[in-house]
């Protein structure tokens, strides 16, 4: 029997998309507002889903606690109040769409976790736009 725990958190970042090796009017063309050379910030927030066998000792999938600190380390203390291009070392080369970011979360959070659970992380850049990743 499978069970899938989540816990939500929040954090707030800005970023500017764009390709160094592109000139700036080909970023404008493809990214528009988001190669904006200041910057611009989103209220990012995160939904983490630990999928797996409940331990018949403890009850849980995984203590949610446990799930709470790793995001707090991994995402919230990372990215939060930062310039992803800037204060971010996995985004040095790596233009942080939003799709770089979920994938780049996952990968953090998944480090942390028992191999034996499975992960998927929903990132909303605004309320209406949104990405998912499980590793697949």
């Amino acid at each position: 029997m499978k069970v899938t725990v989540s816990r939500r958190a929040h954090f707030n970042a800005a970023h500017r998309l764009y390709r160094k090796d592109w000139s700036y009017q080909k970023n404008d063309e493809i990214f528009g507002k988001c190669n904006n050379p200041n910057y611009h910030g989103h209220n990012y927030e995160l939904i983490a889903s630990v999928t797996g066998s409940i331990d018949p000792e403890t009850g849980y999938v995984i203590d949610v606690k446990v799930l709470k600190d790793i995001i707090k380390l991994e995402v919230e203390d990372a990215f939060d109040h930062k310039n992803l291009n800037l204060d971010v070392p996995e985004f040095e080369n790596l233009n942080p769409t939003a799709e770089n970011i979920v994938v780049v979360i996952y990968n953090k959070i998944k480090a942390k976790l028992d191999k034996n659970l499975d992960l998927e992380v929903t990132l909303y850049e605004t309320p209406r736009n949104f990405v998912r990743y499980s590793g697949n």
